[in-house]
């Protein structure tokens, strides 16, 4: 393999685990005098596309939403341009602590989709490397504490340093095919999280009564899927849930509405039981048909009610009432921060 000398690395983060990842590998890479360069994926400009020869080392990282890239990432793979560059692709991953141990997340079809679009424009896949760096989906779960935090990312970054050697020293490397098994059986979820469950997310976010109107949510937001309404943000169906928001907020005011889940999820369950057995009058066992039907249906109802929930929001004793149903509401939940290089180096 022909040595490496220049490498570009395209990375989108929300919370900063990917942007991690990304420094770190570049950090390797000065050191043994190859030059390296760092672009956001969420700024980029396709003029950058004209600076990168053909012989220099391309790397992708983004983190994984539902055991895939999120859209953002796969709009940036399908519209790069063709060419004949050696390709190492990366992901983040929820990773966990248990004792001194790193749980494993699952990259899904990240990688298989990845590798299949970039072949076809002419280029050479010469890495699939996942990261199991801290979770930050706090809608789902507490906020992991500091120290977990900390002992993650420098397992990490031990690991970027094993993994960028091996790279960088013009060898191969597929760590991912060790849970290739894994990710290839919730490949399904996979394409469910893509053509629905991201939706759902998208409109579980909403600025509670804390809310100073600031805007930073609205500048920052990595996919411009927030809005000013004029009285207070309103997320889009655009949102990736990559949890940038969340992070940021000075006075902690973006919470995930539980409750609106809870709701919308009751009438859907109603509406789909009327229309499979009253109104269609027959007994539909396909379990597909019945999952896209709620999906759909889902869909719809969680886009109005969510609109009805931000115009409520504006009465202080409804917006106390609804942050109440919010586990991201109570201190014990916590809020996702990334933590500076020199905490743990």
């Amino acid at each position: 393999m022909a040595e490496i000398r220049r490498i570009t690395i395209f990375y989108f983060s929300g919370t900063g685990n990917s942007k991690g990842v990304a420094s770190w590998f570049c950090e390797f890479a000065v050191k043994k005098d190859i030059q390296c360069q760092l672009i956001d994926i969420s700024k980029i400009d396709d003029s950058v596309f004209d600076i990168i020869d053909s012989n220099t080392l391309i790397g992708i990282i983004s983190p994984v939403h539902g055991f895939s890239f999120p859209k953002i990432t796969l709009d940036f793979i399908r519209n790069f341009p063709k060419g004949k560059n050696r390709i190492i692709l990366m992901n983040t991953r929820g990773g966990m602590k248990i004792g001194n141990h790193v749980t494993q997340g699952l990259t899904g079809i990240a990688f298989m989709l990845s590798s299949f679009i970039l072949v076809q424009k002419g280029y050479k896949i010469i890495g699939q490397i996942p990261f199991d760096m801290p979770s930050n989906w706090i809608s789902i779960h507490p906020a992991l504490n500091e120290k977990t935090v900390l002992f993650l990312h420098k397992k990490n970054y031990e690991r970027v340093k094993k993994h960028s050697d091996k790279i960088l020293s013009g060898k191969k490397d597929f760590a991912a095919y060790r849970n290739i098994i894994q990710d290839i059986l919730i490949s399904p979820i996979s394409l469910a999280y893509y053509f629905a469950g991201r939706f759902f997310f998208a409109k579980s976010y909403y600025a509670s009564n804390d809310c100073n109107n600031c805007g930073l949510c609205i500048k920052q937001c990595p996919v411009k899927a927030i809005e000013d309404t004029g009285n207070r943000p309103f997320w889009t169906f655009k949102c990736e849930s990559c949890m940038k928001c969340m992070s940021i907020c000075p006075k902690k005011a973006i919470e995930t509405t539980h409750g609106l889940w809870l709701v919308a999820g009751i009438l859907c369950s109603t509406i789909v039981s009327a229309l499979l057995y009253k109104v269609a009058l027959v007994n539909i066992d396909s379990a597909l048909f019945k999952i896209a039907l709620f999906s759909f249906i889902y869909i719809i109802l969680i886009g109005i009610a969510y609109k009805i929930q931000h115009f409520l929001l504006k009465y202080k004793l409804i917006g106390k009432l609804i942050s109440y149903t919010s586990l991201t509401h109570y201190k014990f939940w916590g809020r996702y921060k990334s933590v500076r290089d020199d905490k743990w180096k």
